[in-house]
């Protein structure tokens, strides 16, 4: 079970862009309309997670197919998922806009709480998400996933 996002929504600076609304939609829709949130993603999405790698997962995900692969796992691994208190910054070209969000869940696996702060950035091209930088705190997924940090020495 996942609940709508909730807290504090605001679009920090600006007005509204196209960027921005794809930051909003895709936070509102991921975890709980996916396949509301399929229609928003370009065909050739490039979606980078710069600090994945320290947990085992891809640095990189690109295409349709390998993106809707991911997040489908990330759904099933989790329970109770929500995003919140998300702030939305528009840049001055509307195809750009980054966000910080918060996010909570259960993982099915260990039955441990996973709290994470992300930062992620978007590009819009074609009234669709074609990029997305996620950067979250690799220390805490692998807490809630009892999963080692790679690269770190014993």
């Amino acid at each position: 079970m996942t609940t709508p996002l909730s807290g504090k929504v605001a679009v920090v600076t600006g007005g509204s862009t196209i960027a921005s609304d794809l930051l909003h939609r895709h936070f509102e829709t991921l975890v709980n309309d996916n396949p509301q949130w399929q229609t928003l993603i370009a065909d050739d999405i490039l979606w980078e997670l710069a600090y994945a790698p320290a947990i085992g997962h891809p640095a990189r995900l690109s295409g349709r197919e390998e993106v809707v692969r991911h997040v489908t796992w990330f759904l099933g691994a989790v329970e109770d998922f929500r995003f919140f208190d998300l702030k939305v910054y528009p840049f001055a070209d509307p195809e750009g806009a980054v966000a910080e969000v918060k996010a909570e869940a259960r993982i099915k696996t260990t039955g441990r709480i996973y709290h994470q702060d992300y930062v992620l950035f978007l590009r819009a091209e074609s009234g669709k998400i074609a990029f997305l930088r996620e950067y979250f705190d690799p220390t805490r997924a692998a807490k809630a996933l009892d999963t080692p940090i790679l690269g770190l020495e014993s």
